[in-house]
C-alpha cells in the first residue's frame, strides 16, 4: 500500500533514479530488447489510486495512466476482487474454440453503448489495439471485397505489420520494416490549430473530403476503397480535435462510395473524453455512427484485452477465418466488466460523482480551464485542446511553429517535480490521467505545471 504524503503532493526521497531503481534499470538495459525508449528514470514498484512508487520510496502523481490505460488508477478494490474471482475459477480456455458467459457478457455489455434500434453488433476479442485494427482491416477487405484501406496523417494505429502501414505519426515506426501492406493512402487529419491544405480552422475539415474526393477522381477509384480508418479524436498525433461538422460528413461520404468507416477507439475511448467512445461527442451534429469500432487500452484496467464490435451486416466472415489463443482472456473479461461497472456508474467511486465517465467529463473542463488561463501567462502555449480527460498542450516558438524542443525541457521539469506525463506529436503534453482523479489531484499536477512552465 502505498503511503502518500498529507499534503498529497509527490514524495521525492532521492534523486531520481535511486539507487534500488538505479540497480533495476541497470538489469533491464541488460536483457530487454533494444526497442525499449525509457524516457525517464522511474521504475514503478507498487501503485494506489492515481500516485505510482518506486523501490526507492518516491512516489509521483499518474498523468500519462500507461498511455491512457489505467483507466481506474492502481489497486482499485473492485477491479482486483474481480481478477482474484475469476482467476480462482479459471485463466484460461481459447475463446476461439469454447463459449464464456464472462466474455458473453461482455460483449453484450459492450454493443449496448453502440447499439441503435433496429441495428445489431458483434464483437471480436483480441489482446491488443493493433490485433483489433488488424481485425478491422481484415474483416473490411473479407466483408467488401475490395482491398484499399484510407488513413490519415498523425494517425496511431499499432505496431504490427498491418497497423504500422496504416499509422502515420513517425517515420521511426516505418523505417527498415518494409515492405509493407499494399494499397494503403493517408490524407490529412483535419487539425483546427494546424489547419491542412490551406484551409483555416473553420474549413479544414470540408477541405479534407475535397481532398478525399480529388482522389476518387484522379487516383484512387472508389469502388476499390473497402474502408477508411480513422480515430475520431487524435491521439498520438498530438491529442486533436476534428471540426464538429468533419464527422458526419465523412460518413455520407463513405455512404456515397460504399465505403466502410472504422473509428478507432483505442486511445481516446472507453470513457476518457466523458463519453464511452469520442465519436459519441459528435452525435450531435449528425449521423457519425461507424461500421467497425476498435478498443482496448483503458477497457480492462491495464489487462491485456481488445474489441473490434462490428455491424452484424458487416460481419459477415465465415467460422476459424480469423481467432486468437489468448483473446478475450475470461481474467482481462472480467477486469473489463469491473471497469464498466466504474464508467458507467453501476458501481461508483468515492469523490468521483455518478461515474467515471461523468467525472472524466467535470474534472476535464476544470483542467481546460486552469490550462487556459496559464496559456495566457506562457506565450510558448500555443494551443491547449481536449475534451474529458483527453487534453493536448501545444509549445509552439515566438512564431508559432512546433517547439519540440521547449516541450521535451517542459516535460522534464514536471517529472523532475515528481508528475508522471508523456508526450506526443510535434510539441505536444498529453494529459491523460487515470479517470478516477478528483479535483483535489488535479490541482496538484497542475501547480506542478505552472512551476514547471514558470522555470522554463
Amino acid at each position: 500500500m502505498t503511503t502518500l504524503p498529507d499534503t498529497r503532493r509527490p514524495v521525492l526521497n532521492t534523486a531520481l533514479p535511486g539507487p534500488k531503481s538505479a540497480a533495476i534499470m541497470a538489469r533491464d538495459g541488460q536483457q530487454l530488447s533494444t526497442s525499449y525508449m525509457r524516457p525517464y528514470p522511474f521504475v514503478p514498484d507498487h501503485g494506489e489510486g492515481v500516485w505510482l512508487t518506486d523501490p526507492d520510496g518516491n512516489t509521483m502523481l499518474d498523468f500519462f495512466a500507461g498511455i491512457a490505460v489505467s483507466t481506474t488508477g492502481y489497486n482499485h478494490p473492485h477491479v482486483v476482487k474481480a481478477i482474484q474471482e475469476q482467476a480462482a475459477k479459471f485463466m484460461h480456455v481459447c475463446l476461439t474454440d469454447y463459449p464464456q458467459e464472462v466474455t458473453t457478457s461482455l460483449a453484450e455489455r459492450l454493443v449496448k453503448y453502440v447499439e441503435q434500434p433496429g441495428e445489431k453488433w458483434r464483437v471480436f476479442f483480441g489482446n491488443s489495439g493493433a490485433e483489433a485494427v488488424e481485425a478491422a482491416v481484415k474483416l473490411a477487405r473479407n466483408h467488401t471485397g475490395r482491398t484499399h484501406i484510407i488513413s490519415t496523417i498523425g494517425s496511431f494505429h499499432g505496431r504490427t505489420y498491418g497497423a504500422i502501414t496504416l499509422t502515420g505519426s513517425k517515420t521511426k515506426y516505418k523505417r527498415g520494416f518494409g515492405p509493407l501492406l499494399p494499397n494503403v493512402s493517408h490524407v490529412p487529419y483535419p487539425n483546427p490549430f494546424r489547419p491542412p491544405l490551406g484551409s483555416t480552422p473553420e474549413t479544414c475539415g470540408d477541405a479534407v473530403l475535397a481532398h478525399v474526393e480529388m482522389l476518387f477522381k484522379t487516383v484512387l477509384p472508389p469502388d476499390e476503397v473497402a474502408a477508411f480508418i480513422i480515430e475520431p479524436m487524435q491521439g498520438e498525433g498530438g491529442y486533436i480535435v476534428p471540426p464538429a461538422s468533419f464527422l458526419p460528413k465523412l460518413r455520407a461520404l463513405c455512404d456515397q462510395h460504399g465505403i466502410l468507416l472504422i473509428f478507432d477507439e483505442v486511445q481516446a475511448g472507453m470513457g476518457r473524453t466523458g463519453r464511452m467512445f469520442s465519436f459519441q461527442q459528435f452525435e450531435q451534429y449528425g449521423n457519425v455512427q461507424p461500421d467497425i469500432i476498435t478498443m482496448a487500452k483503458g477497457i480492462a484496467s491495464g489487462l491485456p484485452l481488445s474489441a473490434m464490435l462490428a455491424k452484424e451486416s458487416v460481419m459477415t466472415w465465415a467460422p476459424g477465418s480469423h481467432g486468437s489463443t489468448f483473446g478475450g482472456n475470461p481474467v482481462a473479461a472480467a477486469a473489463a466488466h469491473a471497469t464498466l461497472d466504474l464508467l458507467d456508474g453501476t458501481v461508483r467511486h468515492p469523490g468521483c460523482g455518478e461515474s467515471l465517465m461523468h467525472n472524466a467529463a467535470e474534472v476535464g473542463r476544470y483542467i481546460l480551464a486552469e490550462l487556459r488561463v496559464m496559456q495566457q501567462h506562457f506565450p510558448f502555449l500555443g494551443d491547449v485542446r481536449g475534451e474529458g480527460l483527453f487534453i493536448g498542450l501545444e509549445f509552439v516558438t515566438p512564431d508559432g511553429q512546433p517547439d519540440g524542443k521547449l516541450r521535451d525541457r517542459a516535460s522534464q521539469a514536471m517529472f523532475e517535480r515528481g508528475l508522471l506525463n508523456l508526450d506526443c506529436g510535434e510539441s505536444v503534453i498529453r494529459v491523460s490521467p487515470p479517470l478516477i482523479l478528483t479535483r483535489e489531484e488535479a490541482e496538484v499536477g497542475l501547480q506542478i505545471m505552472r512551476e514547471a512552465l514558470a522555470s522554463l
